[in-house]
């Protein structure tokens, strides 16, 4: 019998020790997150003003060093004059087998709508959607071909029908 006993001893599971609650987290430890966190914050915030600032001298160097070369930039770079942009060719779109569309608002053209000619690249959009763009642009929105006011005082100024191909 001894012999038995010893085998039951093997197989008995042992005595779990009984296990302590875990302990609620401290309230230090609450604060160290909140503290890292608004760090965290204040780090993207400086480096986001460090960046606009940055901005802000470069551009500002620029104007003090040479004003005329900068206002040139300003000026090569923005829209056209409202009256440039009107006198811009209008033509009356004809519907045609092969689909067109408007690259600035992604609609199809409709029969017997107006559409504006771009006279230095041919490109067709609605004229109110190019018209838009060109008054704070001064390129197609399409191929990115400068417009001038010499491209539009060279284009021209009468209603035309025009057949999409």
């Amino acid at each position: 019998m001894s012999h038995m006993s010893n085998y039951s001893n093997i197989i008995a599971p042992a005595p779990e020790a009984p296990r302590a609650p875990p302990s609620p987290p401290s309230p230090l430890d609450y604060d160290v997150v909140v503290i890292l966190a608004a760090m965290l914050c204040a780090l993207v915030c400086a480096l986001g003003l460090n960046s606009m600032l940055q901005c802000v001298v470069r551009c500002t160097r620029r104007a003090v060093a040479d004003p005329a070369g900068w206002v040139a930039h300003r000026r090569a770079t923005a829209g056209l004059k409202r009256e440039d942009v009107v006198a811009l060719p209008v033509a009356t779109y004809v519907a045609s087998p092969a689909a067109a569309g408007c690259a600035i608002c992604l609609s199809d053209f409709a029969d017997g709508e107006r559409i504006r000619v771009l006279p230095v690249c041919g490109h067709r959009f609605h004229v109110v959607c190019v018209d838009r763009w060109l008054v704070l642009h001064c390129s197609c929105p399409t191929c990115r071909r400068r417009l001038s006011s010499e491209s539009v005082v060279g284009g021209h100024h009468h209603l035309q029908v025009m057949t999409a191909v």
